[in-house]
């Protein structure tokens, strides 16, 4: 049987002009003279994958494709047309991804992670809906980085990762920092395995070790300004979260640091941290 959009191993049938039949005498498909191996004959097997080419006939090629049926791969965006956008996966016709299949409009220029299915049509075409398709059995535990694509943003869950570009995981909305969108790579530490196997994950580190980065971040941050900063620990959470893109918590974690290590102080009158005199400014 002829499987579109996977790999599979077929036997040649007949040999002609233009390429070779594969598959048997009542179900073939052609496979293109100039992918044909040397040498070939009737009756030799050979791995192929199958897809439609651009008159919608199914057709055999030996290249590697970047993503099979059912499969998760990041793709590129090659252009936009009437229809959708068109995706480079390694074949000679552009794989589609409908309107319709988009979690976020894309651009060309633009990387998407994405699962391959079989339209109503029988085409092969993209979608950005894979959350169903993530795995829960992840190996990784509490405090282990892991690396993977964000897929999708909600503002008021948070932004959905797959780790691994396999695995279901969430950065919570109170773990983001920063713009953030689909297609973007990210590094995370992962703060819980979810009874149901997903992983939550924050972009920032553990606090002993966050604290010391975050000091360095408002020290050089204060430095390139001339040694002061216009606001507070008492300053608005989402001001804080935008100047330094972390939490007002942190923030004040980090300000505590800085007092007791005698490097800034704050002049409440004027609603600024200052530097300590006498530290060299850049």
């Amino acid at each position: 049987m002829l499987k579109l959009g996977e790999k599979q191993v077929l036997t040649v049938v007949k040999t002609v002009d233009f390429g070779v039949y594969l598959g048997s005498d009542e179900e073939r498909v052609l496979l293109p003279k100039k992918q044909v191996p040397e040498e070939i004959e009737a009756g030799d097997p050979i791995e192929v994958f199958l897809y439609k080419d651009s008159s919608d006939r199914m057709i055999a090629t030996t290249h590697e494709p970047k993503i099979t049926l059912g499969g998760l791969a990041v793709l590129n965006v090659v252009d936009v047309g009437r229809v959708g956008a068109f995706l480079d996966w390694g074949l000679e016709k552009d794989l589609l991804l409908p309107f319709k299949e988009q979690t976020v409009k894309v651009e060309k220029g633009d990387r998407c992670l994405v699962s391959l299915y079989i339209d109503k049509s029988g085409r092969l075409c993209a979608t950005m809906k894979v959350y169903q398709l993530l795995r829960t059995d992840s190996p990784y535990q509490k405090d282990d980085m892991v690396k993977g694509t964000v897929y999708e943003v909600n503002k008021d869950i948070g932004v959905f990762v797959a780790v691994d570009n396999m695995y279901s995981a969430l950065i919570p909305r109170r773990e983001v920092y920063g713009r953030m969108y689909p297609g973007q790579e990210v590094e995370a530490r992962v703060t819980a395995v979810k009874p149901d196997g997903k992983l939550d994950l924050s972009v920032r580190g553990k606090i002993p070790e966050q604290l010391d980065a975050d000091a360095n971040l408002i020290l050089g941050r204060m430095e390139k300004s001339g040694g002061e900063l216009p606001f507070t620990d008492k300053a608005d959470p989402e001001r804080i979260k935008a100047e330094f893109g972390m939490s007002k918590a942190a923030f004040k974690r980090a300000v505590g640091k800085l007092l007791k290590e005698k490097k800034i102080r704050i002049d409440q009158n004027q609603g600024k941290i200052l530097l300590q005199s006498g530290r060299n400014k850049l």
